[in-house]
């Protein structure tokens, strides 16, 4: 039996196109629709299937749902909840899959109405790709779904929304919106940074060493661009919306880096190898725990094989 009977995705890129595959895949959603600012968009959305029906507008779309997800940049997170507010159904429940959730709590339940549940969340999943073509239903497979609600979200609307994500194959999670803010911080966006900043750096020399180091980039510098190669409207809203949690880590990341640079200036072997041994222990943990995999290419195929999957 479906979870919902109607879903509304607002925003048709990977993650909402990999919600959609996967809950086609497990009957979880009587009737998806969609609403994406894009003609070209909609038309996509319409002609692979994720969605029954498209709109124009946000408003249209999240008609008569009783799951909207909001699946647009941080940045847009305000305006659309604007707009969809006097729209939403009695006892909907509304979601997002935003990677920053305190800056998303104070844009969106403002507009959220009495009787409707806002349950912030957010995947620990995605690719380097985009668009609705990039989705596949095995996206969220033993994968981390972080949800922050607060003490008065309703707990039969929570655990509905549970119940979807996990029949999805997700792992589910709650925590505090704050610490959720700053666990992202270093798991996600201060790596993140540092690989544009990295990539950044690569591309100034290439231009005075005739491309050399993109010539012979070796797998290091490879997964770097991999993650540089993120949609850079949500990883700018991403910084400006967490910069707190971001600043205070990437201060914390100067500090490493010093004690590290001190010990190349220095010599010191002993503490260079006792540092990369304790921080290898991390991926191997990372790996232990079924985030990902020691496959020399982590596991990673182009996104049209791995659609061939699902």
């Amino acid at each position: 039996m479906p979870i919902y009977n109607r879903v509304a995705l607002i925003g048709l890129g990977l993650i909402a196109s990999s919600m959609a595959h996967a809950m086609r895949a497990g009957g979880l959603a009587g009737e998806i629709v969609g609403h994406a600012k894009s003609a070209e968009t909609r038309a996509t959305a319409l002609e692979i299937g994720i969605c029954d029906r498209v709109y124009a507008t946000a408003a249209e779309a999240v008609a008569g749902a009783d799951l909207v997800v909001l699946a647009v940049p941080v940045g847009a997170m305000a305006a659309i909840a604007a707009e969809i507010g006097p729209h939403l159904a009695a006892g909907a429940t509304v979601t997002d899959v935003g990677s920053v959730k305190q800056a998303v709590i104070a844009a969106v339940a403002p507009h959220v109405p009495a009787g409707c549940h806002f349950i912030p969340g957010h995947p620990m999943a995605g690719t380097e790709y985009s668009g609705p073509r990039s989705g596949f239903a095995t996206l969220y497979k033993n994968r981390w779904w972080l949800l922050t609600p607060d003490a008065e979200t309703d707990a039969a609307a929570l655990l509905r929304l549970r119940s979807l994500l996990e029949a999805m194959g997700a792992k589910v999670d709650s925590m505090d919106a704050a610490h959720h803010d700053l666990v992202l911080a270093v798991v996600s966006h201060t790596p993140h940074l540092i690989a544009y900043t990295m990539v950044g750096v690569a591309d100034h020399l290439a231009q005075v060493s005739n491309s050399e180091v993109i010539q012979y980039s070796a797998t290091g510098f490879r997964d770097f661009t991999r993650i540089a190669a993120s949609d850079p409207v949500m990883w700018r809203d991403v910084f400006l919306t967490n910069k707190d949690a971001v600043l205070d880590i990437l201060g914390r990341f100067t500090e490493e880096l010093f004690v590290l640079q001190r010990a190349i200036r220095m010599g010191d072997g002993e503490q260079l190898h006792d540092y990369f041994t304790r921080t290898r222990a991390i991926r191997r943990g990372i790996i232990e725990a079924g985030q990902d995999t020691s496959a020399p290419d982590f596991g990673r195929v182009p996104s049209e094989k791995l659609q061939d999957k699902t």
